[in-house]
């Protein structure tokens, strides 16, 4: 129950994104339009790389994704001045197959994604506190 507070919460701190990143609240919608998408093909680059997701068993597949935060970071002159006019940490969860060890386990990952005129970008990002994905 604690986790989905929390998910809440990050949700609401970005501006209320709801579907497809939109909101109601305008320039708030703009701002993160986008991300969505941006976060399903990160899911979908974690199911063709991560060694938890290269069981080819049915019951062994990796499942279960979640996105278990959302935090907004704050964007410098620097970052302005290359036309940056969003960043956002994200973590996801989710549930695999460990070959080495024959055994289910979880992951996680964390990545910032970058807004510029051209779209978003994503890096990846150190270690985050899963309630709020500021940094550990």
């Amino acid at each position: 129950m604690k986790r989905r507070a929390a998910v809440l919460a990050a949700l609401l701190i970005l501006g209320g994104c709801g579907q497809g990143g939109q909101t109601s609240g305008g320039a708030a919608a703009d701002k993160f339009a986008g991300l969505d998408g941006a976060i399903l093909k990160w899911r979908q680059d974690i199911v063709a790389t991560d060694p938890l997701c290269k069981a080819t068993a049915e019951d062994q597949k990796c499942q279960a994704f979640e996105v278990a935060c959302k935090a907004e970071r704050t964007i410098t002159p620097a970052d302005q001045a290359k036309g940056v006019t969003a960043k956002v940490v994200t973590m996801l969860t989710w549930n695999g197959f460990d070959p080495k060890f024959n055994h289910p386990q979880s992951g996680t990952r964390a990545a910032l994604f970058t807004k510029t005129a051209s779209g978003w970008t994503r890096e990846a990002h150190g270690a985050v506190y899963m309630q709020t994905c500021g940094d550990m």
